[in-house]
Parts: structure tokens; C-alpha cells; sequence
């Protein structure tokens, strides 16, 4: 899993590459990057073509983060309609989930005002009927009551997710949005919240995007922080 990408390229192509060696890419939110010179319609276009290439190698999920967001939905409240459209035989995005080898891929979109956090509600109930033995979400931002939302000067809790979290007990919840949370005195790039795992891989300059590989025989998850490196077991 990589988040927080905003549209440097480089790490795209990096990520391409390493697509060979794994069954599922999650990209879990801040694809593109609203304040990069680039006009957002045109990091479209060249996302969704990333997200054609990945899906060739494997399986993709994509999630919606705040960059993300293009325009107002059917409701008026703020989506992300390129994402939206790049789904196909091998790409799933916002408000779909997926199952794959006995674990269901719940994807949630950035939500911007009640209509669309109630259309996440009930995604994760409608999903959460008839879960298989292992439920994995995506969602940009990370959960309160954990590490992996503060910065290192304040805190920027989700008490919605949190919430959800507590009701459905997922297996496992793959975030992003606060880039420091691994490296900050501290923070870490994993939290528990009752029996549910969470990850925030960070982000970071570099040749190698911060990534999480998680690997369900082995039950480890492993991090890459260009200057650190740990794994977890699960």
C-alpha cells in the first residue's frame, strides 16, 4: 500500500514496477495534488492511465483523498468523478468493495458533508452483512485515538472513522493523509483500535515512495521509510 503519491510521478513509475511483485496495489487517497502546477484535469488524464498500467500487473484499489476531489456530485458536495470513472475489470475505486482469496477490499471515497459521510455509513454496513474472514478498508484519513494522526504539532483526527471502526470491527484499515506520523517523537506507521490494525505508511522524498507490502500467509507487514525499515507481525 502507498498514499499520498500527489502526482510525483517518479514514485508512479516506481510503483509500476513493483506492481510485478505483489497480487493487489492499494493507493489509499491523495493521488493528485492541488497545488502542483500541473492543472488537476490534466493529472487526471495521466492518473487514470497509472492506474491502467498497475492494472495490468494486479489487482488496484484506489481511494480517494482531499487532492482528489474535482467538482460537486449529484448531492452538491465535493467527489472525486475522475476516480470514479477509472474503474474496470482490474481497477476498483470509491464506494465499491472487492473480494479477493477470502478477504473483501471495502474502499471509501473522501467524503465532504453529511450526505456523502452517510453514503460511507452505508456502504460499510452493506459490506459488513455477509464479510468473509478477513475485511480490509481503505480510507485517506486516519482514525482518532491513534498516533497516525498527528503531525507532530497537532492532531487531525477522524472520529467518524473511529466510530466505524469500533462498530464493524474491520481487520485491518489502510490510511494516509498525515505525512509525519511515522517519524514524529512518538508517532508510528501502526496503531491498534481494539482487535483492528491500522496503517499510515507516511510519505517522503525520495527515489522510493514510503510503502507497506502485507503479506496474509505469512501474516507480516512490512514498512519501507527510505531511511527506516521494520516489519510487524501480524
Amino acid at each position: 500500500m502507498v498514499s499520498d503519491l500527489h502526482y510525483r510521478l517518479p514514485h508512479y513509475d516506481w510503483l509500476v514496477k513493483a506492481a510485478d511483485d505483489v497480487d493487489v496495489v492499494a493507493v489509499v487517497g491523495d493521488l493528485a495534488d492541488v497545488v502542483n502546477a500541473v492543472p488537476h484535469t490534466v493529472q487526471t488524464v495521466v492518473l487514470q492511465k497509472y492506474l491502467g498500467l498497475l492494472a495490468e500487473k494486479a489487482i488496484v484499489l484506489a481511494a480517494s483523498g482531499n487532492h482528489d476531489l474535482d467538482g460537486p456530485g449529484e448531492h452538491g458536495e465535493q467527489v472525486a468523478g475522475w476516480l470514479r470513472t477509472a474503474h474496470g475489470d482490474n481497477v476498483h475505486v470509491d464506494g465499491m468493495s472487492f473480494d479477493v482469496d477470502g478477504t473483501r477490499f471495502t474502499i471509501c471515497p473522501w467524503w465532504d458533508g453529511p450526505i456523502t459521510r452517510q453514503a460511507v455509513a452505508d456502504q460499510l454496513a452493506a459490506a459488513g452483512a455477509d464479510r468473509p474472514a478477513r475485511w480490509v478498508w481503505l480510507y485517506h484519513s486516519p482514525p482518532a485515538g491513534t498516533v497516525l494522526c498527528h503531525d507532530g504539532r497537532r492532531e487531525f483526527p477522524d472520529h467518524d472513522l473511529a466510530a466505524w471502526i469500533e462498530e464493524h470491527r474491520p481487520d485491518l484499515v489502510l490510511c494516509g493523509h498525515i505525512h509525519q506520523a511515522p517519524w514524529v517523537t512518538g508517532g508510528s506507521w501502526h496503531a491498534r483500535l481494539g482487535d483492528t490494525r491500522v496503517f499510515n505508511a507516511g510519505k517522503e522524498r525520495g527515489p522510493v515512495p514510503a510503502h507497506i507490502t502485507i503479506d496474509t500467509v505469512a501474516m507480516t507487514a512490512d514498512w519501507f521509510g527510505i531511511y527506516d525499515r521494520e516489519l510487524l507481525d501480524l
